[in-house]
């Protein structure tokens, strides 16, 4: 159940990237759900047609375009933004949801893998945005979420091209926020912890590997570390990113807003 009115974004058009992973389907939902047009984008043609039926299947007046495209290129992305705009007129609100995980020591790590990394968790982002903010700076108003992690705040085992990579968005939104703001456009992140996800399942594992603990095992080890005592669900993040784009969050600028259960805490 929504905790936002239903009109609360009424006359807004939101891109959301990433959108067939568990956060991103919970964001797509969660907007649509507080009436703003969704852009939906990702690479996987029938999970993006699976989630729009089924927004529409729950709000039949919504306003919900799919755009099937890899953001690492650049005419991919002059694609989308131009499809977006079309069908739903300016974007107004991006989430920069999407990004990838990889586990990799620096003995691991190759150029080839550091560089596809960042290209898809940092560079992609900043590329689209630097699209979208156009007609925000045109329009004199927008919001932008940056979807980053608790290691975009610290570091950890295996972790070093990741990390990297969410550093680099993490300085990206605080650094933009600053320039944005002028134009009356906000600029903000998210760094979630263990999320309940392919991709933060994925994370346990691959520290079950390494720890020598079973998967089973170290799930339950990692949700006795949170304060909170359980890993964040994908709605949860999704309210913090739909707050960040209201007007509730008029003032709030250049945070980075950590949803860790108290994993994190300075």
């Amino acid at each position: 159940m929504s905790i936002y009115a239903h009109d609360a974004l009424n006359g807004k058009h939101a891109l959301i990237t990433g959108a067939t992973g568990g956060i991103g389907q919970a964001v797509a939902k969660l907007l649509a759900r507080m009436g703003a047009a969704v852009t939906l984008t990702g690479r996987n043609a029938e999970r993006l047609a699976a989630l729009q039926e089924a927004i529409t299947q729950e709000l039949p007046a919504a306003k919900v375009l799919t755009v099937t495209a890899d953001l690492t290129s650049a005419d991919d992305r002059l694609r989308l933004v131009s499809s977006a705009e079309q069908q739903h007129g300016p974007v107004t609100l991006l989430v920069n949801n999407a990004g990838q995980y990889q586990f990799a020591t620096v003995e691991d790590v190759t150029e080839e893998s550091l560089a596809g990394l960042m290209q898809a968790n940092y560079t992609s982002a900043v590329l689209l945005t630097q699209l979208v903010y156009k007609g925000m700076k045109q329009l004199g108003s927008g919001a932008v979420v940056n979807v980053s992690s608790l290691s975009g705040l610290r570091g950890s085992y295996g972790n070093t091209a990741y990390a990297a990579s969410k550093f680099a968005l993490t300085g990206f939104t605080h650094s933009f926020a600053m320039e944005a703001i002028k134009h009356n456009v906000r600029v903000n992140a998210v760094c979630p912890g263990f999320v309940d996800t392919d991709m933060g399942y994925d994370v346990i594992r691959n520290i079950s590997n390494v720890s020598g603990a079973s998967f089973e095992q170290q799930v339950k080890k990692t949700n006795a570390d949170i304060p909170s005592g359980r890993i964040t669900t994908p709605e949860e993040v999704a309210n913090t990113i739909a707050f960040l784009l209201t007007d509730a969050a008029a003032n709030i600028v250049g945070e980075s807003v950590k949803i860790s259960g108290g994993a994190l805490l300075r």
